[in-house]
């Protein structure tokens, strides 16, 4: 990968303007492709979680509010915030979440 990337700055370097602009939108589609160069790496979109089911999630794991924030890397005012619908998890936490839900609290140890 390292290589490629070096030719491939070389190679760009060698343009004028016109030809450097063709060349980065040559490689803009590619990056922009979906799933087709990356097989697993695409992932499917996540589901939103209500607070009712946060709290499922949590209690299943046999999981306290501080200690289900902690595995999570957030703070414990952000899981009291979306057990009581004043907050929504996103992101990153809404795919750890996701991954709980579905393969338990073990799959972050």
């Amino acid at each position: 990968m390292l290589k490629a990337l070096k030719l491939l700055a070389k190679e760009l370097m060698s343009y004028d303007n016109h030809a450097l602009s063709k060349a980065l939108k040559r490689q803009a589609r590619w990056i922009q492709r979906p799933c087709v160069n990356f097989g697993a790496l695409c992932l499917s979109p996540v589901k939103a979680y209500s607070a009712a089911q946060i709290k499922r999630i949590r209690e299943t794991n046999k999981a306290s509010q501080a200690v289900f924030a902690a595995y999570l890397n957030t703070s414990l005012s952000t899981v009291q915030k979306w057990e009581r619908c004043q907050k929504k998890p996103n992101g990153i936490l809404l795919k750890l979440l996701s991954l709980v839900d579905q393969k338990g609290i073990e799959v972050l140890l």
